[in-house]
């Protein structure tokens, strides 16, 4: 698949270890991020470390893939996720986050670019999706840049608790 026509920074995509663990808790645990998504509790250390634990690194036992990004220096930038895996339909959830002092480096776009190629090649997916807030400027940007259509806006589909945002339906068909 090569429909991108950008350089992108050199990126390595990773199971989760035990180290992870720090980077975890501070994204899972980061309130802002909460209304990007649908996590709206805190976890302990403890059960972070037990899903790193536990995790099989099956998507198909587990529906779920999360692994880590890490740049050409082997430093830890971010997370790239694929949720809702849906083996009949061939299709999956992707969700992405940079550590703030990484971010507007490109890592985000060549993470995405790789996890769309293993998507297409080895998970044979016909198509990716992100839900986006309508607000997230940033987001919107990036997954258009990796070639994500918008194909369906939602109408007050997160809540921070205090407001109802729009959210836009982004999908890439590998």
């Amino acid at each position: 698949m090569s429909i991108y026509n950008d350089v992108f920074p050199e990126v390595k995509l990773r199971a989760m270890e035990p180290e992870d663990l720090d980077l975890l808790y501070s994204i899972e645990n980061d309130m802002v991020l909460w209304n990007v998504g649908t996590t709206n509790v805190p976890y302990s250390r403890y059960v972070l470390h037990d899903y790193i634990a536990n995790s099989s690194c099956d998507i198909y036992a587990d529906r779920q893939l999360r692994l880590i990004i890490e740049n050409s220096d082997g430093a830890v930038v971010g997370v790239v996720d694929i949720v809702n895996f849906d083996p009949r339909h061939q299709r999956a959830e992707v969700g992405i986050v940079i550590d703030t002092t990484h971010r507007r480096m490109g890592y985000a776009a060549a993470a995405l670019k790789r996890i769309a190629e293993y998507s297409c090649s080895v998970l044979h997916l016909h198509q990716l999706y992100a839900v986006v807030d309508t607000d997230n400027k940033a987001s919107v940007g990036l997954f258009r840049k990796m070639g994500y259509e918008t194909t369906a806006e939602f109408k007050d589909w997160l809540f921070d608790g205090q407001k109802y945002y729009n959210s836009l339906l982004m999908q890439l068909f590998l």
